[in-house]
């Protein structure tokens, strides 16, 4: 079996983003400020992190209005899903292999 972690998730700020993104139902999506205030980052930080999870098409960021405020949300993409999926299966099978579990 393949433990290869994919190196986009895997990075501790971008698996926490995902990991909180995935609680919510498919096609949920958390405003911009909600995200930031679950996680304790900065805006800049997890602008960053945002920017990259959406490379890889695991995000999908909307940017629109409520009433004159501009209002940025963030949702996890059915790849988003997916990928995140595999990641745990493959920290999964990662972790019994090292525990001694076949």
């Amino acid at each position: 079996m393949n433990h290869d972690l994919d190196p986009v998730i895997h990075a501790q700020a971008r698996l926490r983003v995902v990991a909180t993104l995935n609680t919510l139902p498919t096609g949920d999506r958390l405003a911009f400020p909600g995200l930031k205030d679950v996680l304790g980052m900065t805006a800049g930080n997890l602008s960053v992190h945002l920017s990259k999870l959406e490379e890889a098409g695991y995000v999908e960021i909307t940017k629109t209005h409520k009433g004159r405020t501009p209002v940025t949300y963030v949702a996890l993409t059915k790849r988003g899903r997916a990928a995140f999926e595999e990641y745990t299966k493959a920290i999964r099978a990662l972790l019994d292999t090292a525990g001694g579990t076949p």
